[in-house]
């Protein structure tokens, strides 16, 4: 446990990040959104982020560069539950948030696009080490 602890503190940081910006009252003053639709980015960024955290630490934890499905599906899952856990607290425990399923929705591209961006890595990388040798 505590092995995985110690290769996942990226991610970890990166979800008290978020729980603490999912936290924070929203200001009043609309202006502060660059255009109609950031706060969806936002959330696809920051999943993005977290996900991809969680590939880096799963592969220092097994010093491999190798894709493993179990592990995927573990990341995945373990993305999905926090950003479902997020949009519940901010529904019932801040009464400034709201939660929406948008968001819930931006939450999962994001997760989406680090998995096809490991995948494809991965499989460039694979390619790169044949050609080599």
């Amino acid at each position: 446990m505590l092995n995985t602890l110690r290769h996942q503190y990226l991610a970890i940081l990166w979800g008290i990040f978020i729980i603490v910006l999912c936290s924070m009252p929203l200001p009043q003053v609309k202006s502060v959104s660059f255009f109609e639709g950031f706060d969806k980015l936002v959330h696809v960024g920051v999943f993005f982020v977290l996900t991809a955290f969680l590939f880096l630490g799963t592969i220092r934890q097994h010093y491999t560069d190798g894709f493993r499905l179990i592990s995927a599906v573990k990341i995945v899952s373990a993305s999905v539950i926090f950003g479902g856990f997020i949009e519940i607290i901010q529904k019932e425990l801040f009464t400034y948030r709201s939660a929406e399923l948008w968001d819930f929705f931006a939450d999962v591209v994001g997760i989406g696009m680090a998995v096809f961006s490991y995948i494809l890595l991965h499989r460039t990388r694979l390619k790169t080490n044949e050609s080599i040798n």
